[in-house]
């Protein structure tokens, strides 16, 4: 008599699937780009069938977006709820948000996401959309209210918190383009840390008080 697999083991195989199937596409956008990557494609890394993936997902963009949700999204919610609880200086919380997300961005696959937004977006305005409602928006309040109560407390300069923002974001966005586009042309290999340390050091010295930089 042939042996059954436990119920708790095929449980557990159903409850991990989804994550599977999301690792797996984010190789395969890697790989292929949103265009041309294939459901099927996304099914042969996974180990699974095309129509396993129809069970939790429902199209290929929808898979995308679960991956923007439960990575760079997640990440932001879980800061922002940091932001309003943390009792420290608005510069440490600054310095331990950006040095977080280098890290992310230095270490992780995930960089391929926003640079698929980039080069896509023509292509799929609908995935532009979702980026901006879901993570451009949601950093940018996250930054802008931090630094908005930076200001208040006579912390930073009274600059436009907006553009601050910005500001904060911007040499994050170089390195994502460098690491996917331009790094595997570099005859030394780019110095992602020490980029990354020099702008949070360039950035809070210029948001220092008038007399006050430090």
């Amino acid at each position: 008599m042939q042996s059954q697999k436990p119920a708790k083991s095929w449980t557990r195989r159903k409850q991990a699937r989804p994550g599977e199937i999301l690792e797996a596409a984010l190789k395969v956008f890697a790989e292929k780009g949103f265009a041309a990557a294939r459901m099927e494609d996304i099914a042969a890394r996974a180990g699974v069938t095309k129509g396993t993936i129809y069970l939790y997902f429902p199209s290929k963009e929808e898979v995308f977006k679960t991956l923007a949700r439960q990575s760079v999204g997640a990440t932001l919610t879980d800061a922002a709820l940091q932001a309003s609880r943390y009792e420290g200086s608005v510069r440490e919380f600054l310095t331990m948000f950006l040095t977080a997300v280098a890290a992310m961005i230095q270490n992780s696959e995930r960089v391929t996401l926003p640079k698929i937004i980039i080069s896509e977006s023509g292509n799929f305005p609908e995935l532009a959309r979702f980026w901006r409602t879901e993570v451009i928006d949601k950093a940018m309040a996250l930054l802008s209210g931090i630094i908005a109560k930076g200001i208040a407390r006579g912390e930073l300069r009274a600059l436009p918190p907006e553009h601050v923002a910005r500001l904060c974001i911007a040499p994050l966005l170089l390195s994502i383009i460098w690491r996917t586009t331009f790094e595997s042309y570099d005859k030394t290999p780019f110095d992602y840390r020490k980029l990354f340390e020099t702008h949070i050091d360039v950035l809070l010295k210029g948001l220092a008080p008038e007399g006050n930089a430090q």
